[in-house]
């Protein structure tokens, strides 16, 4: 494949610490398929935005990082790395090549069928669970979570690492019946390693502004911090790690 394979990227984050553990270089990846109404990044969406760059090219700006990420690793997010399967796994290619750890930091919206050779190649999988009833997955995102559990499920089949992100948005996922719901479903997984809760912020809403997309949620403010703990308690109480 080598210096032939090529994608676009919207940005890049050098020393990231919240992406997968460890400190870590974070790959930003330009498209995504979903439109979720409190997404942060709506920069990325569009698929021919951002700067085209090659695997190659990318690994030699990682490496330039070796030392402080060798302990940590690259997260690839976006955006949806998947929606550039190939390109995602080239650059894992290049970072297993030179030791380094690898994580894909994905919503599962892309068919497994197109993405499965990507996955294989990660070290671990950040998956974002956007609702775990489908019909307000669809509601809060543009799809349901249908996808998204079938790679769950693959996850498990081989034995890959994940960590669930889970974004809490009041009036849409802070809910305590939908975390029970959500603790039963995860607790069979072996594969399911931590359970990461992300309090919904504003801290995109000047970007929609700015790209004239009208937000839906600004009369919807940060949850409150004991609200997300009683989220968080309902998951403990089902042996999920968080």
């Amino acid at each position: 494949m080598g210096n032939a394979v090529k994608g676009r990227i919207h940005s890049l984050e050098t020393f990231g610490a919240v992406d997968g553990p460890g400190l870590r270089f974070v790959i930003f990846f330009q498209g995504c398929p979903l439109r979720c109404l409190y997404c942060h990044n709506p920069d990325t969406w569009d698929t021919q935005e951002g700067s085209e760059i090659t695997a190659e090219e990318l690994i030699a700006r990682i490496l330039r990082y070796r030392s402080f990420i060798k302990k940590g690793g690259v997260t690839l997010t976006g955006g949806e790395p998947l929606l550039q399967s190939r390109f995602a796994q080239e650059i894992i290619r290049l970072c297993r090549e030179n030791g380094l750890h690898t994580a894909i930091d994905t919503s599962g919206a892309v068919p497994l069928s197109v993405c499965k050779s990507a996955v294989d190649a990660a070290d671990l999988i950040l998956l974002d669970i956007k609702a775990i009833d489908s019909a307000l997955a669809k509601k809060l995102t543009g799809a349901g979570n249908e996808n998204a559990l079938k790679l769950l499920d693959y996850c498990e089949e081989t034995n890959k690492d994940v960590w669930i992100r889970h974004v809490l948005v009041p009036g849409w996922t802070l809910d305590k019946a939908q975390a029970n719901r959500m603790g039963i479903f995860l607790k069979k997984y072996r594969c399911v390693k931590k359970v990461e809760l992300l309090p919904f912020h504003k801290i995109g809403e000047f970007k929609w502004e700015k790209l004239c997309i009208e937000y839906s949620l600004t009369d919807t403010q940060p949850p409150e911090p004991e609200k997300v703990d009683e989220i968080k308690q309902i998951l403990l109480s089902h042996g999920l790690v968080l």
